[in-house]
């Protein structure tokens, strides 16, 4: 299934976990990933470990360690997304940084990611607009580029990002890195709400969220969650009940 079309057909609000390949080892990435399909996961952002991680926060860079210290790299994670992908029907985007899609290779990469089913990609270190000219050429086979905007966005790139977003539009909560937040900016409410009403895809926010009631109340402003500290410690900790009760959360939105 196509990511916006998953989006758009989901239960209340939109549930992506994000998960770090090859934390505990890479024999457990395609089971979690067929877990988290039936916990509910709308999509799944699955992250590619890497050295130097500007976007992550201390839990999820600890895990891109772990799976770095395993061995994890690019092509491993892929040729176990093709082996593997017949056992789910939940849309794929990876989360990676530039230089490992440059060693793999743009075209090979993009080839790769769709013969695996990969469905999007983000790449936190390439802006946007330079992404449409790095790729310009490329064929992606219809894997969408995810952009990032945030709160300090101005507002004619934010408006530029949203007439040529695909995928979806991944809106960033925190001026900072990933994490666990307690509290949201003020504005926060009433910024996801505009963008949600302006952008042709579906809007998702992200970085920050851990609690039922935020899910809840973002999943009101927006149509739907990125959930990846929280996810990636809970499943690191065995405590794969409270990644069900968080992904249930986001089905039925009180009003």
């Amino acid at each position: 299934m196509k990511l916006e079309t998953a989006i758009r057909q989901r239960e209340g609000a939109a549930f992506v976990p994000y998960i770090m390949a090859g934390d505990g080892g890479m024999d457990r990435l395609i089971p979690t990933i067929v877990e988290l399909e039936r916990m509910g996961a709308t999509a799944i952002e699955l992250g590619i470990p890497f050295s130097d991680p500007v976007a992550d926060g201390p839990i999820i860079e600890a895990a891109g360690m772990r799976a770095l210290e395993a061995g994890v790299t690019l092509e491993m994670v892929l040729n176990h997304l093709i082996e593997g992908n017949d056992q789910f029907n939940v849309p794929i985007v990876l989360m990676t940084y530039l230089n490992p899609v440059f060693r793999f290779g743009v075209q090979p990469f993009f080839d790769r990611a769709n013969e695996c089913g990969v469905s999007g990609v983000i790449i936190p270190d390439l802006p946007f607009e330079e992404s449409l000219q790095l790729f310009a050429d490329v064929n992606r086979h219809d894997v969408a580029v995810i952009p990032l905007v945030t709160l300090t966005s101005s507002e004619a790139r934010t408006t530029s990002i949203l007439e040529k977003a695909e995928g979806f539009v991944y809106a960033v909560t925190l001026k900072g890195t990933t994490g666990k937040a307690d509290v949201f900016p003020d504005e926060l409410l009433a910024y996801l709400t505009r963008l949600t009403e302006q952008s042709r895809v579906p809007v998702l926010a992200g970085f920050g969220v851990h609690r039922p009631e935020q899910v809840q109340t973002l999943g009101q402003a927006c149509d739907g969650v990125v959930v990846g500290s929280f996810i990636v410690e809970a499943l690191h900790e065995g405590r794969t009940e409270d990644v069900e009760t968080l992904i249930q959360s986001a089905k039925h939105l009180h009003a």
